[in-house]
């Protein structure tokens, strides 16, 4: 593996934490995880997101970097796979906070997070809002089936803003609304052949039309 540090992100539902973990699997990697599992405030945000929205992001926030903080230097022993970009943090923040906090919230992020290095590669995985929904549903996590639908369907947008100007690592876009990444080895094994064969830039991959580009 060419990558020493590979992010894979995409909105709830995509599949990001699926293609992380198997892929830091096949690459004999160290997994980073997203601090989803560990967020106490996070199942009252999916509840009432104003009364909640700052603690639930300024604990993301602090955790993620806390996580960063913590790893060992990038080496060329074990590529480092993450369940996210650290950048994405601005995107939740940037849906659910006020001016005001936000404010607060964009200037510690800047000055906690300048050092930290850069992924080698970001993988991109996208998917319309009736698929994230039918995953999310079939997944049965409780506090999840509490996403409103218009809130899922503009993170999908600020996604795809995000990723449209993104061009700090090379990237590779992925219409995964067809791909089983859980169950059908020929899916994930087309992948991690695909994300191998990546060199530099801005890169997709449509498995509809099998078409790469």
């Amino acid at each position: 593996m060419k990558y020493k540090y590979i992010a894979v992100e995409g909105p709830i539902g995509v599949g990001k934490t699926t293609l992380a973990k198997k892929l830091s699997v096949a690459v004999g990697g160290r997994f980073l995880p997203d601090a989803e599992a560990t967020n106490p405030y996070l199942k009252s945000f999916y509840q009432n997101p104003e009364r909640v929205a700052f603690h639930t992001q300024m604990h993301f926030l602090v955790s993620r970097i806390e996580a960063m903080s913590a790893l060992p230097a990038i080496d060329n022993e074990r590529p480092l796979v993450a369940d996210y970009v650290l950048d994405k943090d601005r995107l939740f923040a940037e849906l659910t906070l006020d001016e005001t906090e936000w404010q607060m919230y964009n200037t510690l992020f800047d000055r906690a997070t300048q050092h930290f290095p850069k992924p080698d590669l970001v993988v991109y995985l996208q998917a319309p809002l009736e698929r994230l929904v039918q995953r999310i549903e079939r997944r049965g996590i409780k506090h999840e089936q509490r996403i409103d639908s218009r809130y899922l369907q503009r993170l999908i947008e600020i996604y795809e803003r995000f990723f449209h100007q993104y061009d700090d690592s090379p990237l590779l876009i992925v219409n995964a609304a067809d791909i089983n990444l859980a169950d059908s080895p020929a899916d994930f094994e087309m992948l991690v052949e695909r994300i191998q064969s990546v060199e530099g830039g801005r890169h997709y991959v449509n498995p509809i039309t099998s078409e790469t580009t």
